[in-house]
């Protein structure tokens, strides 16, 4: 299963959280906010088509999050679990660690924010759109 939208970089993309990464609908951000990659989402939780979501909530489903822009691109590897609700009405966050709560869509990521491609991270920066694309293959 596959689900793509779009969101955008913004200047206060740093990029340097080293649990997470987020994607969120909200229009700015601030230089605190060291996990947002992506700002104005067209795309929030509650939008995942429910076979999908569904699929998220099984412990043994591997989700593969790809995020593009014109110069770039990173693809980041984790898991789904049973409680995940996914229903948050704005943000998107994968998570290294198990912790799970209304805002997260995946759990054990192989990467956060920091290790993300800094081609992707400086086109972030500069304001350009970035793709995410979801792909979510149940085992």
């Amino acid at each position: 299963m596959k689900y793509t939208f779009k969101a955008k970089g913004h200047p206060n993309v740093t990029s340097k959280h080293r649990s997470t990464f987020e994607v969120t609908q909200d229009t700015d951000m601030s230089l605190a906010g060291d996990c947002i990659v992506g700002v104005s989402s067209k795309a929030s939780l509650n939008e995942i088509p429910q076979q999908m979501r569904e699929a998220i909530q099984n412990e043994n489903t591997q989700i593969h999050v790809i995020l593009e822009t014109e110069n770039a691109h990173d693809e980041i590897i984790g898991y789904g679990h049973p409680s995940l609700t996914l229903d948050h009405p704005t943000d998107m966050v994968c998570r290294r660690s198990d912790y799970t709560c209304s805002r997260t869509l995946m759990i054990r990521a192989d990467k956060a924010a920091v290790d993300l491609n800094p081609d992707l991270v400086e086109d972030l920066k500069s304001g350009k759109t970035l793709k995410v694309t979801l792909i979510v293959q149940s085992t």
